[in-house]
């Protein structure tokens, strides 16, 4: 049985599809952990949060590229005598340009973020969920894991066929202990994400039909993982891309991406 009021754990709380889930898993009944870089905008979140829904939220504000910085949280977490019974893996960002157009330094920092982070943060919270015999990890990550590579952005696609791996190995090795993994894979979303890697422009060309709000990808994300769904990919456009994709040859799909992704893919680093 799950707790009276689950505590959950959004990284990238600070906007999106994180502030999203934070919104949402506080109306259903949720306390809170908060983590991203931005302070500020956490703590604004943290009191609309407690004010709207009385939930208790912690706020730990941490930039995941460090390689110190989960060790840190989870420590922080323990040292409060908090149990996290909802992780949600959410940070993420894109990296405009091809790959020898930035220096490692920004791709090694973007590996830590989407790949090393939300593996350590399962192998530390785990445990304690599997103890409990109940939890949940969602997994935020994307259509762009399931379609073939693009040009640009190189390690992103790559980053996010990792995550829905990972969370399909992770599902079937706790699926006896209460504990249910969903890979979340969402397409096109309204967020400010497309702002920060300087694509909105390209972005405002692509039909309204392609885009879901974090709502409505929080939404089915929630069903998801509370049905023991592993991998689930949001809004009925989106899947039927990934089976269109699955149906085509592979030198097909792959020339068809190369294609579409020009009109969303920055090919020079900012």
């Amino acid at each position: 049985m799950p707790p009276a009021r689950p505590l959950t754990l959004v990284t990238g709380a600070s906007a999106g599809i994180g502030a999203a889930f934070a919104r949402d898993l506080a109306a259903r009944g949720h306390d809170l952990i908060l983590t991203a870089r931005r302070a500020d905008r956490l703590e604004s979140l943290a009191d609309e949060l407690r004010t709207q829904h009385g939930s208790t939220v912690t706020v730990l504000p941490a930039d995941l590229a460090d390689s110190q910085a989960v060790h840190a949280l989870c420590d922080a977490i323990a040292q409060r005598g908090l149990a996290v019974d909802w992780l949600v893996n959410n940070a993420g960002y894109g990296v405009p340009g091809t790959f020898e157009a930035n220096h490692w330094a920004t791709h090694e920092a973007f590996i830590r973020v989407l790949m090393t982070a939300p593996a350590e943060l399962a192998w530390r919270l785990l445990p304690g969920m599997r103890r409990r015999g109940y939890g949940r990890i969602i997994n935020v990550a994307s259509l762009a894991g399931h379609v073939p590579g693009s040009a640009g952005h190189t390690l992103y696609a790559a980053s996010k066929a990792y995550l829905i791996k990972f969370s399909q190995s992770l599902a079937l090795e706790n699926r006896h202990r209460g504990v249910h993994v969903c890979a979340l894979c969402p397409g096109f979303t309204w967020s400010e994400f497309h702002d920060v890697t300087g694509t909105r422009e390209l972005m405002n060309k692509l039909p309204k039909f392609m885009w879901q709000t974090a709502e409505a990808v929080v939404r089915e994300g929630y069903d998801a993982v509370e049905r023991g769904e592993i991998v689930r990919v949001t809004g009925g456009v989106n899947r039927f891309i990934k089976a269109l994709t699955k149906l085509l040859p592979d030198r097909l799909a792959l020339w068809l991406s190369a294609r579409e992704s020009k009109r969303y893919r920055a090919l020079e680093a900012n």
